[in-house]
């Protein structure tokens, strides 16, 4: 293998750069030769891609987005887009190519490898952590970061004024973001789509904290479990209590990567040209018991990655 290429796709998270300065580094120490192709799926149809060198890379680590930029391509989940990307292909010569973003990126790389069998190579760029065959993908720390951080700043005013703050997290298929964050951030009750809730549940809790003489509570919510303000308003019909409603929407897609991010990028990323490398194909790159090991694209997509009923049962017993 003499020259492999590189894209980010899907939505963005921190830490991508460092995946992005470790693949080229990686390739160029053995070697390679990398291509970097602009704006994911839709630049690698339109050939919106060139050579990239150790200079490409310099002082990224600790950018938040992404440098090659990115976005969602419904040309290329057709076979026509599929067919012009390989046209570019072979018209750069690229011999394997690694896709860093989440599973619907990883889907795209796993059909384009099955209709022409160029070596793919999965690394997990996703802030839900929703992605099956591995414990961590690329900006999720960064992400409960931000939202910890957010938690911090309401409790100091919903303590001062004793209200009740929700928080709307990201979020809509995983409870990842709203579960972590709110074990981190002592959450009173965190509500997440893997799960049902009750809602007469959730003012119990709060009339019971507030009778002991709690002076505030924090709610976090995913978005894919209900809507914050929805949220909001029912707890001050069933409950009287005042209530305010955050919604941190995109704020939690960037910022500058944490230093775990920085470094589970940077072994991911260097991993991916490792197994190219090997004449691997179709393979993704996941942390699994605290090692970068490499396992089968199609892992991410067989199934949904299940909620770690432990982590939220042990947030429910400390949030009493």
């Amino acid at each position: 293998m003499q020259r492999i290429a590189v894209l980010t796709s899907g939505g963005d998270s921190p830490g991508m750069n460092a995946a992005i300065r470790a693949v080229v580094r990686k390739a160029i120490f053995h070697g390679l030769e990398v291509i970097g192709i602009q704006r994911g799926f839709g630049g690698f149809i339109e050939a919106d891609m060139g050579p990239m060198n150790l200079s490409s890379v310099a002082d990224i680590i600790h950018r938040g987005g992404t440098i090659l930029r990115t976005a969602r391509s419904e040309e290329f989940k057709t076979p026509e887009g599929r067919a012009k990307a390989f046209a570019n292909v072979q018209r750069f010569g690229i011999q394997g190519l690694v896709v860093i973003g989440g599973d619907g990126s990883f889907r795209g790389a796993d059909i384009f490898n099955s209709e022409y069998n160029l070596p793919v190579v999965g690394v997990p760029g996703t802030i839900d952590n929703d992605i099956t065959g591995t414990e961590y993908s690329i900006g999720f720390d960064t992400a409960i970061n931000t939202v910890v951080e957010a938690i911090n700043k309401i409790r100091d005013t919903a303590t001062s004024h004793e209200r009740t703050f929700i928080l709307e997290v990201m979020g809509r298929e995983s409870g990842y973001i709203a579960l972590m964050a709110g074990l981190a951030g002592g959450a009173e009750s965190i509500l997440i789509p893997e799960l049902r809730h009750s809602m007469d549940e959730v003012c119990e809790k709060l009339v019971r904290g507030y009778k002991r003489g709690k002076l505030h509570s924090i709610i976090i919510v995913a978005e894919g479990a209900a809507s914050g303000l929805e949220v909001g308003r029912q707890i001050r019909e069933k409950t009287g209590l005042e209530t305010k409603v955050t919604i941190l929407g995109h704020l939690q897609r960037g910022g500058t990567p944490t230093a775990f991010d920085r470094i589970l990028a940077s072994r991911m990323g260097a991993k991916a040209v490792e197994i190219l490398m090997d004449g691997c194909r179709k393979q993704m790159v996941g942390m699994v018991g605290g090692n970068i090991v490499a396992g089968p694209l199609d892992n991410a997509f067989k199934g949904k990655r299940p909620i770690e009923m432990d982590i939220f049962n042990l947030a429910n017993i400390l949030s009493i």
